[in-house]
């Protein structure tokens, strides 16, 4: 593998093999990859509002209740950064909520196969799947297509 840093310079590096002792995708759960924590945002938040949590926390999705008031009975809502460069286009993106532009969050639990995880991002056309916790089913993190990636790349186990 070479990396250009410059337009006169290239280097090599052998490529990095388990260096992480992740386990392979078939092995692994979604607790081996997800990222923990939760970012949430109130359903009033402004777009621009939640732009601003995205960019300034470099994350890729925000949660649209309270982590806190998210019952077993309540769907949980999320904006991704695609869903907010969509509105961003639109006439009327200054006068939209955070709850005009949530869609129903697709969960895992933290104990699913990363496999089924990563075939039902697939399915689905996402980028982000909630995280739940496997005994209480309170969000507990996020798993994008990178930290998929991750485990493909590095897994060994």
């Amino acid at each position: 593998m070479s990396v250009t840093t410059d337009s006169h310079a290239t280097h090599t590096r052998p490529p990095v093999v388990g260096s992480f002792r992740l386990p392979r995708l078939a092995h692994a759960r979604v607790a081996d990859a997800m990222r923990p924590g939760v970012i949430g945002v109130s359903p009033d938040t402004s777009l621009r509002d939640v732009a601003r949590i995205l960019a300034g926390k470099h994350i890729h999705c925000v949660l649209v209740n309270s982590v806190e008031k998210l019952g077993a009975r309540q769907a949980a809502r999320m904006i991704s950064a695609l869903d907010l460069l969509s509105a961003a286009v639109d006439e009327a993106f200054e006068d939209r909520t955070a709850a005009d532009l949530a869609a129903k969050a697709l969960a895992v639990s933290t104990d699913a196969q990363l496999e089924d995880a990563a075939r039902l991002m697939a399915e689905n056309r996402v980028d982000h799947l909630l995280v739940i916790d496997a005994s209480d089913a309170h969000p507990v993190g996020v798993l994008s297509t990178l930290d998929v990636a991750g485990i493909v790349a590095w897994g060994e186990a």
